[in-house]
């Protein structure tokens, strides 16, 4: 199989305007996330896909492989489609572009999946983690994922999934970390889907292959990392790197 790694990155980020620019120990975030992927020497090749010419230049000028995307995009898997769409690749990882301690085992471990699904039952496969913090479960910016018997994803929400109405029930809860790995055919199919009511209420683009019937197999993880969202997660990444 061909495997290869995009790196989606949007310079407007709604929350934190510009972030992907942000200074991380002498180097920008984008830049960073990009050498880490790179690093994991798992992908035949690694691009950030990227609507500015900012970070498009920032990737150029530090010797990094850049695609500018031609149209307006909603979602980084859009954005990543349209990049892939012409190339000869079989299975294709999107790393989020604001999240530099992007580890090498857990993107393994999403390959593996790949590897070991003869019947090709699987569309998609992302990594999620175990939380306990409440806080961190009752945040509508940190998206949960319930998953069945064999952690194929049922439904991915900002609310608290599953709803503890009966406390004494042992429930885990598990956080899902933006980090998908796509066959080809499963992501063009996306694009090409007009958005669903769930994934226009949620915000989640995760929803729409669940809407069309697409399965995603999930992958626990350790790693929790840090996403660069806020500002506030930005001083937190800077403490990690020192």
């Amino acid at each position: 199989m061909k495997i290869i790694s995009m790196i989606p990155a949007r310079y407007s980020a709604t929350r934190f305007p510009g972030k992907l620019m942000q200074d991380l120990g002498g180097k920008t975030v984008i830049t960073r996330t990009y050498e880490a992927t790179v690093a994991t020497n798992l992908f035949d090749d690694v691009f950030v896909v990227t609507d500015s010419d900012i970070i498009y230049n920032e990737i150029v000028n530090n010797r990094g492989k850049a695609i500018m995307s031609i149209k307006e995009h909603d979602c980084g898997s859009d954005r990543i489609a349209e990049a892939v769409e012409s190339l000869d690749i079989d299975i294709v990882i999107n790393v989020q572009g604001d999240e530099p301690f992007t580890d090498r085992e857990s993107l393994k471990k999403l390959i593996e999946v790949f590897k070991e699904d003869d019947d090709e039952n699987i569309d998609l496969a992302s990594l999620m983690v175990h939380i306990t913090d409440i806080e961190e479960i009752n945040n509508p910016n940190t998206v949960k994922v319930i998953v069945d018997n064999t952690n194929f994803a049922l439904y991915f929400s900002r609310s608290v999934i599953p709803f503890p109405r009966d406390k004494s029930v042992d429930v885990k809860y598990y956080k899902h970390k933006g980090v998908y790995a796509f066959r080809k055919e499963a992501l063009l199919d996306f694009y090409r889907l007009p958005m669903l009511s769930l994934e226009a209420s949620e915000k989640l683009e995760q929803l729409r292959y669940l809407e069309y019937g697409k399965r995603i197999k999930m992958v626990e993880t350790d790693v929790q990392g840090v996403e660069i969202d806020t500002p506030e997660d930005l001083e937190r990444a800077k403490k990690l790197w020192k």
